[in-house]
């Protein structure tokens, strides 16, 4: 696609002549003489790069107070500041609210073509980094202001930088991952590989080649034929994820590998050293499986030097908003697609969702409602628009067909039904939290309680 050059100035012959050299290298151009029509032209369309004079006289606002309103809402679009009166201070002022660079007037027209192209291959550069690490990663963040999320970030805070082992548990799609990149990130061997070796995704024949790599006896100095996770996470960390599905006899050498910091390849006998912080996570209780005898005692006691706890999203339905946003606007950017809200019903009917697939499965979701829900941009995704199952065990009081025998019902049964319904959906999707509960349907509290009691509902403050 042909770049899209916008020429800010408030001089036309300059604009043109600007215009006229681009145009000849193949550039599409756009002209604006103001401030307002250059924020109307970029409302308009997004161009590839702007050139901004700094001074546009008989404007509202000057080049730099445009530079500033673009970079608000277009923080990686390249714009490049044109002045005939430029000194040292107003240079410095535009490069430090996101300016590419700044031309002096008059200038030559090479200058300018290379400037300009390097403005856009800069530009393009980072929107391809900033589209792989969406696409290529998963989430680093851990995102949530729920007591528990806040017990955990603290966790992580104390524990990443000491270089102890952890072990972390919660359930399977609860974010034990992320958690494990965060404590690499805050780590001091951030600048270091993170390496995942998921034992519960290979055959128990395949864990030691994956973790040992193989020895390669025909070359008689030594050597790897194949590098194993362990040799790639040297200086780095490994995380040694669903730890529980890990065979007897591997996890015998992981604890020798835990004891000095060195193994054997397969099929090898030369030691080989390494320097690796080794995290454990899972989602089975560790304890039942040693009782069970599949797993060691010795090597739970070497991997849980720091126990730390993923929470299940169903405990804190709190975030659910929060989180529906931040994977809603991160598959937006993803995909191209525009960003889409979510309605208060929806929102009902996913905060009293049990969600046994936990954050991996609301962010699958959030995916899924951005391509498949009907309606453009503008209209909020409904409860309606929602897949089946999630009708199947939550509350007729957020389910878009609610119970047709309702229907056959004296008012006062009907009511009874319906108010039972309604406050067990609220209940839920506040966790059980009495006071947060009456404060969102506009009852007294001690009104809720009796109505709770009245009605038979189990709910717990």
């Amino acid at each position: 696609m042909v770049a899209d050059i916008l020429i800010v100035d408030d001089e036309k012959d300059i604009a043109a002549l600007i215009a006229e050299v681009l145009s000849d290298e193949g550039y599409e151009t756009r002209r604006a003489h103001s401030s307002d029509e250059a924020l109307h032209a970029v409302a308009e369309r997004v161009p590839s790069a702007i050139i901004l004079d700094i001074w546009l006289q008989g404007s509202e606002l000057d080049g730099l107070g445009v530079l500033e309103m673009v970079k608000e809402k277009h923080p990686n679009l390249p714009v490049i500041m044109i002045s005939g009166h430029g000194n040292i201070e107003t240079a410095v002022s535009a490069m430090k609210m996101g300016a590419y660079n700044y031309i002096v007037k008059p200038f030559k027209e090479d200058h300018l073509l290379v400037t300009v192209k390097h403005a856009i291959d800069a530009a393009k550069l980072r929107q391809e980094n900033d589209e792989l690490r969406l696409r290529a990663g998963p989430e680093a963040d851990l995102i949530g202001n729920h007591t528990a999320v806040k017990q955990l970030r603290g966790s992580i805070e104390r524990v990443a930088p000491t270089g102890s082992r952890v072990l972390i548990q919660g359930p399977a799609g609860a974010g034990k991952e992320v958690v494990a990149r965060l404590i690499h990130k805050f780590s001091r061997r951030a600048a270091g590989p993170f390496v995942v070796l998921n034992a519960a995704r290979m055959s128990p024949d395949k864990v030691e080649t994956e973790l040992f790599g193989i020895e390669d006896t025909g070359n008689p100095t030594g050597g790897a034929k194949k590098v194993g996770t362990l040799e790639r996470a040297h200086g780095g960390t490994l995380l040694i994820d669903e730890v529980a599905d890990m065979p007897m006899a591997t996890q015998g050498k992981i604890l020798r590998v835990l004891q000095d910091q060195s193994f054997e390849r397969v099929g090898g006998s030369r030691r080989v050293k390494v320097d690796v912080r080794v995290l454990a996570a899972t989602n089975h209780d560790l304890r039942a499986e040693i009782s069970a005898g599949r797993f060691r005692e010795d090597l739970y006691y070497r991997l849980n030097v720091v126990p730390v706890e993923v929470p299940a999203l169903k405990e804190r339905r709190d975030d659910i908003p929060m989180l529906c946003e931040y994977f809603l606007r991160r598959s937006a950017d993803i995909s191209g697609l525009p960003m889409r809200k979510l309605s208060e019903d929806a929102m009902a009917t996913l905060q009293s969702y049990d969600w046994p697939g936990n954050v991996r499965q609301l962010r699958n979701l959030m995916e899924w409602l951005l391509i498949m829900a009907p309606g453009g941009p503008d209209i909020a995704i409904r409860a309606d628009m929602l897949p089946p199952e999630f009708f199947a065990s939550t509350p007729a009081s957020v389910n878009p067909g609610l119970n047709s025998d309702i229907m056959s019902m004296p008012l006062r049964e009907a009511r009874e039904l319906f108010e039972k319904q309604y406050l067990t959906a609220q209940i839920n999707r506040f966790g059980g939290n009495i006071s947060r509960t009456s404060s969102f349907i506009g009852m007294e509290r001690s009104a809720l309680h009796r109505k709770i009691k009245t009605l038979a509902l189990h709910a717990e403050e």
